[in-house]
């Protein structure tokens, strides 16, 4: 695995003048061909660690594999610069990405899963019925949320410079918690994770990110089968439409003792 962080030399400054010199401490953000069977299929720019987990997650989202047994293998290639170039193995039976799903171009650390445009695509790429979940939260558990994600950031205290993703439960009991530049890396990873435990569909779990709610960080949520999806920061028109439509709950403004439920509010019990 490469390095998660990198020490750069800053020069720090106030108003009051120089205050000197000094190293800083900054997330790795390097890049991570993808192939598939020997094949490139995109390239992502990433925060090294946990990349089977960032992986299998992405294939997820893109409906090239549905769980874990649809995996025979990831391995780096041989030939790859520090560990940059993953290629997977599919199971036998498993129908490899179609050529139109091959990416010429470079994912960037803010962009997510660009390949779906409207809400009425996505409608028949669901693999589960998130809508039927019974799944009920207070609002207590909901808040104490970011202190736990926060909490469990071991990188983000070294650079304040990465996103994080957590799974929970609906006691608020963390499962597992992952760290990248990108939000769309981070929410991958975590649901790589489940994958490759074999935990999909995420019934009765909750998403907890630490940035905004976006359209793709719904959709992969909501791919991985997961009911509740909340954020500290707030969401976008397309999230809470796309959650409205999927049958989700969406919490955006979780900070401190309050937070704002844009759609499935009958899960969250007061």
């Amino acid at each position: 695995m490469g390095r998660i962080t990198v020490r750069k030399p800053v020069l720090r400054l106030s108003t009051a003048g120089v205050r000197g010199r000094r190293p800083d401490t900054l997330a790795v953000e390097e890049p991570l061909e993808i192939r598939v069977g020997g094949r490139p299929l995109t390239i992502t720019m990433r925060t090294p660690g946990d990349d089977f987990d960032l992986v299998a997650g992405f294939l997820a989202a893109e409906g090239i594999i549905a769980g874990e047994g649809d995996l025979a293998g990831m391995r780096y290639c041989a030939d790859a610069h520090e560990q940059n170039t993953l290629d997977v193995v599919l199971a036998p039976g498993v129908r490899p990405p179609d050529r139109l799903l091959e990416r010429a171009f470079t994912t960037t650390s803010a962009c997510g899963v660009c390949g779906k445009a409207s809400i009425e695509a996505l409608r028949a790429d669901r693999p589960y019925d998130v809508s039927g979940d019974g799944v009920e939260l207070t609002p207590a558990v909901l808040a104490a949320l970011p202190d736990r994600l926060r909490e469990a950031q071991r990188v983000f205290d070294r650079t304040g410079g990465l996103h994080a993703a957590g799974l929970f439960d609906a006691a608020g009991g963390l499962l597992a918690v992952r760290e990248d530049v990108g939000r769309h890396n981070a929410v991958d990873k975590v649901v790589g994770w489940a994958l490759r435990e074999g935990l999909l569909p995420l019934t009765g779990h909750v998403l907890m990110v630490s940035g905004r709610a976006s359209f793709e960080l719904t959709q992969k949520a909501m791919l991985a089968g997961i009911p509740v999806l909340a954020a500290v920061s707030a969401p976008s028109s397309l999230a809470v439409d796309l959650a409205d439509d999927a049958g989700m709950t969406l919490v955006g403004f979780l900070r401190g003792e309050s937070m704002n439920v844009y759609t499935g509010a009958h899960r969250v019990v007061v």
